[in-house]
Protein backbone atom coordinates (compact mmCIF):
# COMPACT_ATOMS: atom_id res chain seq x y z
CA UNK A 1 0.00 0.00 0.00
CA UNK A 2 1.38 3.30 -1.28
CA UNK A 3 0.57 6.33 1.15
CA UNK A 4 1.07 10.30 -0.56
CA UNK A 5 3.95 11.77 1.74
CA UNK A 6 2.14 14.34 4.58
CA UNK A 7 2.85 16.88 6.48
CA UNK A 8 3.13 13.81 9.42
CA UNK A 9 6.59 13.85 10.68
CA UNK A 10 7.92 10.43 11.50
CA UNK A 11 10.47 9.73 13.68
CA UNK A 12 12.61 5.90 13.81
CA UNK A 13 13.20 4.98 17.57
CA UNK A 14 15.91 1.74 17.18
CA UNK A 15 16.04 -0.09 20.58
CA UNK A 16 19.69 -1.35 21.26
CA UNK A 17 21.59 -2.36 24.17
CA UNK A 18 24.88 -4.78 24.84
CA UNK A 19 23.72 -6.24 27.65
CA UNK A 20 21.54 -8.97 25.75
CA UNK A 21 21.35 -12.09 28.01
CA UNK A 22 21.36 -14.68 25.10
CA UNK A 23 24.13 -13.33 22.91
CA UNK A 24 26.12 -10.02 24.47
CA UNK A 25 27.46 -7.62 22.65
CA UNK A 26 25.84 -8.72 20.01
CA UNK A 27 24.74 -4.96 18.33
CA UNK A 28 28.81 -4.22 18.21
CA UNK A 29 29.70 -7.96 16.54
CA UNK A 30 31.26 -7.47 12.88
CA UNK A 31 29.39 -7.81 9.96
CA UNK A 32 31.32 -7.39 7.25
CA UNK A 33 33.49 -4.97 8.72
CA UNK A 34 31.05 -2.78 10.89
CA UNK A 35 29.67 -3.17 13.66
CA UNK A 36 26.11 -4.98 13.38
CA UNK A 37 24.05 -2.21 14.48
CA UNK A 38 25.94 -0.13 11.98
CA UNK A 39 24.48 -2.52 9.26
CA UNK A 40 20.78 -2.44 9.91
CA UNK A 41 21.26 1.57 10.47
CA UNK A 42 22.33 1.49 7.10
CA UNK A 43 19.43 -0.14 5.66
CA UNK A 44 16.93 1.71 8.14
CA UNK A 45 18.05 4.86 6.63
CA UNK A 46 17.20 4.07 3.06
CA UNK A 47 13.10 4.31 4.45
CA UNK A 48 11.78 6.96 2.74
CA UNK A 49 8.96 7.30 5.01
CA UNK A 50 10.91 8.17 8.15
CA UNK A 51 12.34 12.02 8.91
CA UNK A 52 14.34 11.01 12.07
CA UNK A 53 16.28 8.01 13.72
CA UNK A 54 17.44 7.73 16.60
CA UNK A 55 18.80 5.04 18.79
CA UNK A 56 17.72 4.63 22.13
CA UNK A 57 20.58 3.06 24.50
CA UNK A 58 20.71 2.92 28.29
CA UNK A 59 22.87 5.52 30.45
CA UNK A 60 24.39 1.97 31.98
CA UNK A 61 28.61 2.00 31.77
CA UNK A 62 27.75 -1.24 29.77
CA UNK A 63 26.52 0.82 26.69
CA UNK A 64 29.58 3.36 26.77
CA UNK A 65 31.47 1.77 23.88
CA UNK A 66 27.87 1.50 21.85
CA UNK A 67 27.14 4.77 22.60
CA UNK A 68 30.85 5.81 21.28
CA UNK A 69 30.03 3.92 17.79
CA UNK A 70 26.86 6.10 17.15
CA UNK A 71 29.18 9.22 18.20
CA UNK A 72 31.87 8.75 16.01
CA UNK A 73 29.24 7.76 13.20
CA UNK A 74 27.08 10.77 13.51
CA UNK A 75 23.87 8.82 14.57
CA UNK A 76 21.28 10.46 16.65
CA UNK A 77 21.03 8.74 20.39
CA UNK A 78 18.72 9.03 23.50
CA UNK A 79 20.53 7.18 26.59
CA UNK A 80 18.23 6.21 29.63
CA UNK A 81 16.95 3.56 32.14
CA UNK A 82 18.33 -0.35 31.41
CA UNK A 83 15.94 -2.10 32.35
CA UNK A 84 12.76 0.48 32.22
CA UNK A 85 12.48 0.25 28.28
CA UNK A 86 9.25 1.60 28.27
CA UNK A 87 10.28 4.79 29.77
CA UNK A 88 13.97 4.72 27.79
CA UNK A 89 11.66 4.71 24.16
CA UNK A 90 9.00 7.04 25.71
CA UNK A 91 12.59 9.61 26.19
CA UNK A 92 13.97 9.04 23.09
CA UNK A 93 10.09 9.86 21.47
CA UNK A 94 9.52 13.35 23.27
CA UNK A 95 12.71 14.25 22.10
CA UNK A 96 11.23 14.70 18.72
CA UNK A 97 8.58 16.31 17.58
CA UNK A 98 7.20 13.94 15.93
CA UNK A 99 3.31 12.73 15.31
CA UNK A 100 4.10 8.91 14.33
CA UNK A 101 6.85 6.75 16.04
CA UNK A 102 8.52 3.95 14.20
CA UNK A 103 9.64 0.98 16.67
CA UNK A 104 12.15 -0.55 15.55
CA UNK A 105 14.41 -3.28 17.62
CA UNK A 106 18.52 -3.32 17.44
CA UNK A 107 18.99 -7.16 16.28
CA UNK A 108 17.32 -7.16 13.38
CA UNK A 109 20.30 -6.51 10.27
CA UNK A 110 18.03 -7.36 7.39
CA UNK A 111 15.67 -4.87 8.50
CA UNK A 112 14.22 -4.01 4.77
CA UNK A 113 13.23 -0.34 4.24
CA UNK A 114 10.79 -1.33 1.94
CA UNK A 115 8.82 -3.35 4.41
CA UNK A 116 9.03 -0.32 6.87
CA UNK A 117 8.01 1.99 4.60
CA UNK A 118 4.69 -0.15 3.63
CA UNK A 119 4.07 -0.95 7.24
CA UNK A 120 4.38 3.38 7.83
CA UNK A 121 2.06 3.79 4.70
CA UNK A 122 -0.69 1.31 5.57
CA UNK A 123 -0.09 2.96 9.45
CA UNK A 124 -0.95 6.41 8.03
CA UNK A 125 -3.90 5.30 5.51
CA UNK A 126 -5.95 3.01 7.93
CA UNK A 127 -5.32 5.31 11.09
CA UNK A 128 -5.21 3.26 13.67
CA UNK A 129 -3.31 3.83 17.09
CA UNK A 130 -0.74 1.05 16.07
CA UNK A 131 -0.24 -0.34 13.32
CA UNK A 132 2.50 -3.89 13.16
CA UNK A 133 3.31 -6.40 11.46
CA UNK A 134 4.31 -9.22 13.47
CA UNK A 135 1.94 -9.31 16.21
CA UNK A 136 -0.20 -11.40 13.41
CA UNK A 137 3.20 -12.24 11.59
CA UNK A 138 3.34 -12.85 7.84
CA UNK A 139 6.97 -11.63 7.21
CA UNK A 140 10.18 -13.43 8.27
CA UNK A 141 11.10 -12.61 12.37
CA UNK A 142 13.40 -10.25 12.00
CA UNK A 143 11.99 -7.60 9.66
CA UNK A 144 9.59 -6.38 12.63
CA UNK A 145 7.91 -3.15 12.34
CA UNK A 146 5.70 -1.31 14.70
CA UNK A 147 4.38 2.69 13.90
CA UNK A 148 2.40 4.17 16.94
CA UNK A 149 0.75 7.53 17.45
CA UNK A 150 3.20 9.57 19.42
CA UNK A 151 0.41 10.65 21.95
CA UNK A 152 -0.49 7.22 23.53
CA UNK A 153 3.23 6.92 24.35
CA UNK A 154 2.96 9.36 26.84
CA UNK A 155 -0.56 7.04 28.21
CA UNK A 156 1.86 4.30 27.96
CA UNK A 157 4.80 5.57 30.13
CA UNK A 158 2.71 7.29 32.72
CA UNK A 159 0.45 4.30 33.39
CA UNK A 160 1.94 0.77 32.79
CA UNK A 161 3.20 -0.98 36.27
CA UNK A 162 3.62 -4.16 35.32
CA UNK A 163 7.49 -5.16 34.80
CA UNK A 164 6.58 -6.90 31.86
CA UNK A 165 4.74 -3.61 29.83
CA UNK A 166 7.81 -1.62 31.51
CA UNK A 167 10.07 -4.07 28.93
CA UNK A 168 8.38 -4.64 26.22
CA UNK A 169 7.56 -1.23 25.31
CA UNK A 170 3.82 -1.94 22.80
CA UNK A 171 2.37 -4.75 25.17
CA UNK A 172 0.47 -2.24 27.11
CA UNK A 173 -1.45 -1.24 24.14
CA UNK A 174 -1.79 -4.87 22.53
CA UNK A 175 -3.46 -5.85 25.73
CA UNK A 176 -6.08 -3.22 26.05
CA UNK A 177 -7.69 -3.86 22.55
CA UNK A 178 -10.81 -1.91 24.19
CA UNK A 179 -8.98 1.32 24.42
CA UNK A 180 -6.39 1.34 21.64
CA UNK A 181 -7.06 0.82 17.96
CA UNK A 182 -4.56 -2.25 16.26
CA UNK A 183 -4.49 -2.59 12.73
CA UNK A 184 -2.35 -5.15 11.07
CA UNK A 185 -0.10 -5.32 8.48
CA UNK A 186 0.60 -8.57 6.33
CA UNK A 187 2.30 -10.15 3.33
CA UNK A 188 0.62 -12.05 0.77
CA UNK A 189 2.06 -14.89 1.76
CA UNK A 190 3.11 -16.52 4.94
CA UNK A 191 7.14 -16.28 5.46
CA UNK A 192 6.47 -16.15 9.47
CA UNK A 193 8.73 -19.71 9.56
CA UNK A 194 11.63 -17.64 8.54
CA UNK A 195 14.39 -16.44 11.18
CA UNK A 196 16.14 -13.55 10.42
CA UNK A 197 16.36 -12.34 13.82
CA UNK A 198 19.83 -12.29 16.00
CA UNK A 199 19.10 -13.58 19.77
CA UNK A 200 21.82 -16.67 19.51
CA UNK A 201 25.24 -17.37 18.15
CA UNK A 202 23.82 -19.31 14.80
CA UNK A 203 21.32 -16.56 14.16
CA UNK A 204 24.29 -14.34 13.87
CA UNK A 205 25.91 -16.84 11.72
CA UNK A 206 22.92 -16.73 9.64
CA UNK A 207 23.13 -13.65 9.07
CA UNK A 208 26.79 -13.51 8.44
CA UNK A 209 26.40 -15.86 5.47
CA UNK A 210 23.87 -14.01 4.08
CA UNK A 211 25.94 -10.72 4.39
CA UNK A 212 28.92 -12.69 2.50
CA UNK A 213 26.99 -13.83 -0.11
CA UNK A 214 24.95 -10.54 -0.97
CA UNK A 215 26.41 -7.35 0.77
CA UNK A 216 29.42 -6.98 -1.05
CA UNK A 217 27.79 -6.92 -4.68
CA UNK A 218 24.59 -5.13 -3.35
CA UNK A 219 25.22 -3.43 0.31
CA UNK A 220 21.03 -2.39 -0.58
CA UNK A 221 19.83 -5.78 -0.76
CA UNK A 222 16.28 -6.44 -0.27
CA UNK A 223 14.45 -9.00 1.68
CA UNK A 224 13.86 -10.70 -1.70
CA UNK A 225 17.66 -11.04 -2.73
CA UNK A 226 17.65 -12.93 0.46
CA UNK A 227 14.35 -15.10 -0.11
CA UNK A 228 16.60 -15.93 -3.51
CA UNK A 229 19.21 -16.57 -1.98
CA UNK A 230 18.02 -19.39 0.60
CA UNK A 231 16.10 -20.82 -2.16
CA UNK A 232 19.29 -21.42 -3.88
CA UNK A 233 20.75 -22.85 -1.13
CA UNK A 234 18.51 -23.79 1.78
CA UNK A 235 21.41 -25.04 4.12
CA UNK A 236 21.87 -21.55 5.12
CA UNK A 237 18.30 -21.55 6.26
CA UNK A 238 19.17 -24.23 8.49
CA UNK A 239 21.75 -22.78 10.11
CA UNK A 240 19.61 -21.15 12.97
CA UNK A 241 16.01 -22.82 11.94
CA UNK A 242 15.77 -24.90 15.60
CA UNK A 243 14.76 -21.84 17.70
CA UNK A 244 11.52 -20.93 17.93
CA UNK A 245 10.23 -16.71 17.36
CA UNK A 246 9.73 -14.58 19.95
CA UNK A 247 11.21 -16.87 22.53
CA UNK A 248 12.28 -13.70 24.84
CA UNK A 249 8.59 -12.56 24.67
CA UNK A 250 7.51 -15.90 25.88
CA UNK A 251 9.59 -16.48 28.74
CA UNK A 252 8.61 -12.75 30.01
CA UNK A 253 4.92 -14.00 29.62
CA UNK A 254 5.53 -16.86 31.33
CA UNK A 255 7.08 -15.20 34.12
CA UNK A 256 4.51 -12.61 34.54
CA UNK A 257 1.80 -15.51 35.05
CA UNK A 258 4.32 -17.42 37.38
CA UNK A 259 4.98 -13.77 39.46
CA UNK A 260 1.00 -13.47 39.27
CA UNK A 261 0.19 -16.94 40.54
CA UNK A 262 2.83 -16.68 43.25
CA UNK A 263 0.96 -13.71 44.84
CA UNK A 264 -2.29 -15.45 44.64
CA UNK A 265 -1.36 -17.65 47.07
Amino acid sequence: MSAPRTAARVTAILQARTTSSRLPGKVLADLEGAPMLWRQIERIRRAKLIDHLTVATSDDPSDDALAVMLRERGVSMHRGSLDDVLARFAGAAAEQTSQHVVRLTGDCPLADPDVIDATIAHHLVCGGDITANAVEPTFPDGLDVEVLRSPILIDAANEAVAKFEREHVTQFFYRRPERFRVVHYKHSRDLSGLRWTVDEPADLAFVRRVYAALYRANPEFSMHDVLDLIAREPQIAAVNAQFERNEGLARSIAAELAANDKGKR
